[in-house]
């Protein structure tokens, strides 16, 4: 079975279209021309990418693209009729991947699905599956087995240390790991209180490697006097 599609879109012409040219390359494909039908199988369905039309009758694709990006990091790929700039930004701003004007040729689209399945398969679709070695959360992908981090699908340039720590309290999501674990987990020696002052200074520069504010976290939060968190 091939990598699992959701399309959505009220015209019906082209969500058969679509249909039509992504099962001749093997995907499931699952077809809606509602977004009550699309919000139902984003609960209970295991997706691999989603297409989107932005004009829905009642709820558009754009709600539809915030309910996905609540939860799953997969692909988005948006339609419109719409040419302006500004639809483009909000439907970017919301978590989307990937914009295609109406009307639009079938090979394109395509060919666009496959680029953005190779790069979420490469960077975090494996995280979202729970994969060994792969930890994913907000935008963040930790790969334990090759010592690689990616933020927003960026690559992030990590010490071994700060690669460590990352990766401990990502083990340990919505857990408090203390700086006394932390600094034996990585160094084994044993925890000195000047100790403390070591695992600030590598706490602060992957923060700013990160672009994670110390006053308002989205990442890693400090629990005074016990140690540092990520929160689930």
């Amino acid at each position: 079975m091939g990598d699992k599609i959701l399309i959505v879109d009220d015209e019906r012409e082209i969500a058969d279209l679509i249909e039509l040219y992504l099962q001749n390359e093997n995907y499931t494909v699952f077809k809606y021309y509602t977004a009550r039908e699309a919000l139902e199988c984003i609960d209970k369905t295991d997706l691999d990418l989603a297409v989107l039309d932005i004009m829905l009758p009642g709820t558009d694709g754009l709600s539809i693209c915030q309910k996905i990006r609540g939860g799953h990091t997969y692909p988005i790929i948006m339609l419109t009729a719409k040419d302006a700039e500004t639809d483009k930004i909000t439907g970017l701003t919301l978590g989307a991947d990937d914009y295609m004007t109406k009307p639009f040729r079938p090979l394109e689209l395509v060919a666009r699905v496959k680029a953005q399945l190779r790069r979420y398969k490469k960077y975090s679709g494996a995280g979202e599956k729970g994969d060994a070695g792969i930890i994913a959360h907000a935008g963040l992908v930790v790969n334990t087995n090759a010592r690689e981090v990616w933020l927003n699908e960026k690559p992030l340039t990590l010490t071994p240390t700060e690669f460590s720590i990352l990766r401990i309290l990502c083990e340990n999501k919505g857990n408090v790991v203390s700086s006394e674990r932390l600094f034996h987990e990585i160094w084994g020696d044993e925890y000195f209180s000047k100790s403390n002052n070591t695992i600030t200074v590598h706490i602060r520069h992957l923060r700013e490697k990160m672009n994670d504010a110390a006053d308002k976290p989205k990442y890693i939060k400090t629990v005074w006097g016990i140690g540092y968190k990520i929160e689930n």
